[in-house]
């Protein structure tokens, strides 16, 4: 199995634990930002500074666009672990995510001052 099907897979299971966990996309904004802060924060690290993903923190997205980050959020990006998320968020919420991320605002104190 090349490295990027052992990827793919690992994407897709998280999906599902995704899906399984909100039986459904997230329906507020207080389940979205859980699921971004759970299921972003297995592969980007639970404070956004990187894992088997890269950083997520406003310093790191400094040269992303809003909407160039909700396109790698809609139709992840091929060759890496990053699944595609249109399948389980609307294009409403992808926004609404990018826009957290790009802000830092869905860090806590705790967060923002993890090492």
């Amino acid at each position: 199995m090349k490295k990027c099907d052992y990827r793919r897979g690992v994407a897709a299971g998280l999906m599902l634990l995704a899906g399984g966990a909100f039986a459904g996309a997230p329906e507020n904004r207080s389940e979205l930002a859980n699921m971004v802060i759970q299921d972003c924060g297995s592969c980007h690290g639970l404070t956004m500074r990187g894992g088997l993903g890269p950083p997520l923190r406003p310093d790191d997205l400094k040269q992303q666009s809003v909407e160039s980050i909700a396109a790698i959020i809609r139709e992840g990006l091929d060759g890496t672990a990053m699944p595609p998320w249109k399948p389980l968020l609307t294009d409403e919420q992808i926004l609404w995510i990018s826009r957290q991320l790009k802000s830092g605002a869905l860090l806590t104190d705790e967060t923002k001052d993890a090492r």
